[in-house]
């Protein structure tokens, strides 16, 4: 297949775009920035009068006529002592001029999402205007497979690894059941520990059974090894991709890769829905 040679034109109007996608995951960056410090600078003094609300409470209801315990106190005389210094720290940081640490200080998060909407309208805009024609669009979308690819074999990983982990831990508390009720009596503890060995296999099979994370890891893995297999065959020239035009192979690829990742949201949807609207669907 021949490469698309990119004019001048075709550079300039590559860059720009760019451009424009670094502004807006910046400001993006900048609007989760924004919010860790805004929650920060109000979330400190909530935690100093929680704390301390909740110092007041255990005093009348549990120890009001008598001391209360130390740990108790050291405990709330610290969480005070951070979230004072905490809020101290970052109110010279956002109202100080003289201090340029934070780069977006005193300025409201809506701010910053109206200057995200228009950078994303303009980025719109532009790409409008400067639409290369569909051939080149289809190779740019070929190009960007591999990280697709990559990216439903690490979500497929993650599924797999998870439902590993929970098996192993039903596995590993279902022995220790009966190991504990085999050794003990059962008096206490050893009630207590089957008591929480066995809330602990359920809670783990009822999370397997509504999340499932073995379905996912397989439907992620198929889609992705299907996507590759279409890549390939694109690549090499092989069937379905074995006629001599080019603008028509890179059509019908781009076409089947987006049937392959509609069906895959199909089948994530289903996952998500209860087990009589599975029924249902199918």
């Amino acid at each position: 297949m021949t490469e698309p040679v990119n004019t001048p034109g075709e550079a300039a109007t590559t860059d720009a775009l760019i451009q424009h996608r670094r502004k807006i995951a910046d400001l993006k960056q900048r609007i989760k920035n924004r919010r860790i410090q805004v929650i920060g600078l109000y979330g400190t003094p909530i935690v100093f009068f929680a704390a301390l609300a909740t110092w007041a409470s255990l005093k009348v209801f549990l120890w009001l006529h008598a001391n209360t315990p130390s740990a108790i106190d050291n405990i709330v005389a610290f969480v005070l002592f951070v979230s004072v210094a905490a809020f101290v720290v970052q109110a010279v940081v956002e109202f100080n001029k003289d201090i340029t640490v934070w780069k977006d200080r005193r300025t409201p998060v809506r701010e910053l999402k109206l200057k995200l909407a228009l950078a994303e309208e303009r980025h719109v805009l532009e790409a409008r205007r400067r639409t290369p024609p569909p051939m080149d669009r289809q190779a740019t979308y070929k190009e960007r497979l591999p990280g697709e690819i990559a990216r439903l074999r690490k979500e497929s990983r993650h599924y797999r690894r998870m439902h590993l982990f929970m098996q192993w831990l039903i596995f590993i508390s279902s022995a220790a059941i009966s190991a504990v009720t085999a050794w003990y009596d059962p008096p206490q503890p050893a009630k207590g520990v089957l008591i929480c060995l066995g809330f602990l296999v359920t809670v783990i099979t009822a999370a397997a059974g509504y999340f499932k994370p073995r379905e996912r890891a397989f439907n992620l893995q198929v889609t992705a090894d299907s996507i590759e297999q279409h890549a390939t065959a694109l690549e090499l020239g092989i069937s379905p991709y074995d006629t001599d035009d080019d603008k028509r192979n890179l059509a019908h690829f781009a076409t089947t890769v987006e049937h392959l990742r509609a069906d895959q949201r199909m089948r994530e949807q289903q996952l998500d829905q209860p087990q009589q609207g599975q029924q249902q669907i199918i």
